[in-house]
């Protein structure tokens, strides 16, 4: 190995702990509250296999990439990307797909704690009986109420905000994996119980065949207002998308996570670990809720309000509706809370290495920031609703600021920077540092990471872009 580094800000204490804790990065809203309702949204069963291609042909491969550099460099994303390219005789502009991922981590984050407060809301309502024996225009109605009252999607915003900066401003040890073996276990459990309950309702199998019963045509095939089929790829690009937003590739969380994994964890093992976890919270999570909005009669195409509007309506007419109401919001909020420290970690990160801050300075400082950028996702649910920016071009004509930053995020700027650590890891790093890293020898999982990360991923994430591109 060239140099034996060592991460300022400590390690996992296992390799169990790194396990935990990057599954907790995986795991969040893109999980139980994004996945259903992108799923819904797209026909089901097609687009969840598209989806499960994705996850392993482009996301295990990247995400092996992410954490060998994080590991090799054993900095911050910006640092290491400077160090890495400067250890393989490159140009040090490569510390900006790093500041790329910083970002896009920030920007993710200032609209998923405005979501994330609206879910831990959910549990104080849902816990008091709000949303019993409620009609659906009375649940729907409530929720407006709510989205158009910036001052309470402020105050539950700034709520999640101190949540998140209190574990992270405790370090690696002390906060983010104390934190995650609580939280991580308790998910996995709350998640459990509600399938448990969906297993009983009359609408399992109807649920079981939506999720994994494949349509392509209604897939790919859709009206247009004059009555014409045409056929789109943007549910492959939504697929592609949604799985480096659930894995959380290319935003500098898995990278930071992987400096601080210890020199003897195998890398391909807590991968496949870590997208095992995260697929399977994601399609458990859809087994949860897809048969509970069937059971209620109720549309799995609602977009964005999926489990807002649905969900509360089958928790206030079920047995005991109230308690896995609040079940299911406690473990939404818990789901998102684990994210939510990772994406802040690398920016906190770069703060403690490169201006001397303590990491709890940073950590106000990281949070402030986002919090900041977080109005622009409250405003747009109420007094900016009607501001389209980009009107202009088709493709984004009725997108508010929160559209745009969740599309610029996911669409573009993780598979940008995914298809970046792609091309680092396989093509400019030498193959002795990557084998020294991966430490799999020169045999066939060595070889199948190699063609994949250096072919097959490039070009399939090239293809959906130039596809994305046409429909523009």
């Amino acid at each position: 190995m060239a140099g034996i580094r060592e991460s300022i800000h400590g390690q996992w204490s296992s390799r169990w702990a790194f396990v935990l804790a990057a599954t907790g990065s995986a795991v969040g809203l893109g999980n139980i509250w994004k996945f259903p309702y992108i799923t819904g949204e797209n026909g089901g069963g097609a687009f969840v296999l598209i989806y499960l291609v994705c996850i392993v042909i482009i996301g295990v491969p990247i995400m092996m990439s992410e954490i060998l550099l994080g590991r090799r460099g054993r900095q911050s994303p910006i640092n290491t990307m400077r160090t890495l390219a400067i250890e393989a005789g490159h140009n040090t502009n490569w510390q900006w797909l790093g500041v790329m991922g910083v970002l896009a981590g920030f920007l993710i984050l200032s609209y998923y704690s405005v979501i994330a407060g609206i879910a831990l809301f959910h549990v104080f309502r849902t816990g008091v009986g709000t949303f019993d024996n409620a009609t659906p225009d009375g649940i729907a109605t409530l929720f407006n109420t709510f989205l158009d009252d910036p001052q309470a999607l402020l105050f539950w915003h700034t709520v999640f905000m101190v949540m998140t900066m209190l574990v992270v401003a405790r370090g690696v040890r002390g906060g983010i994996e104390k934190a995650v073996k609580f939280l991580m276990p308790a998910l996995f459990l709350i998640l459990l119980i509600l399938l448990g309950y969906a297993m009983n309702t009359a609408a399992f199998d109807q649920g079981l065949s939506f999720m994994f019963k494949p349509d392509f045509h209604a897939l790919f095939y859709y009206t247009n207002d004059a009555g014409i089929e045409v056929m789109t790829w943007n549910p492959v690009l939504i697929a592609m998308g949604h799985a480096f937003f659930t894995l959380s590739l290319g935003m500098g969380a898995i990278m930071v996570y992987g400096s601080y994994l210890p020199q003897n964890a195998s890398i391909a093992r807590v991968t496949f670990m870590i997208a095992g976890a995260d697929t399977a919270v994601a399609i458990v999570a859809g087994m949860v809720i897809f048969p509970i909005v069937f059971a209620n009669n109720l549309e799995p195409g609602m977009g964005f309000g999926l489990i807002f509007k649905t969900l509360p309506l089958a928790f206030g007419q079920m047995p005991g509706g109230a308690f896995f109401g609040t079940l299911f919001f406690i473990l939404l909020t818990f789901a998102a809370w684990t994210s939510s420290i990772s994406l802040i970690e690398p920016a906190v990160a770069w703060l403690v290495e490169n201006r001397g801050m303590s990491r709890a300075g940073a950590s106000v400082l990281s949070g402030i920031t986002c919090w900041l950028f977080g109005l622009l996702t409250v405003f747009s649910f109420n007094i900016w609703s009607d501001v389209y920016p980009l009107h202009m071009f088709e493709v984004f004509r009725e997108k508010t600021i929160f559209d745009l930053l969740d599309y610029l995020t996911a669409n573009i700027m993780l598979p940008l920077g995914g298809l970046l650590i792609a091309i680092f890891a396989a093509w400019l790093m030498s193959r002795d540092a990557t084998r020294d890293e991966l430490d799999m020898g020169e045999g066939p999982a060595y070889i199948s990471w190699r063609v994949l990360v250096r072919y097959i991923t490039p070009i399939a994430v090239s293809i959906v872009f130039l596809r994305a591109i046409d429909l523009i």
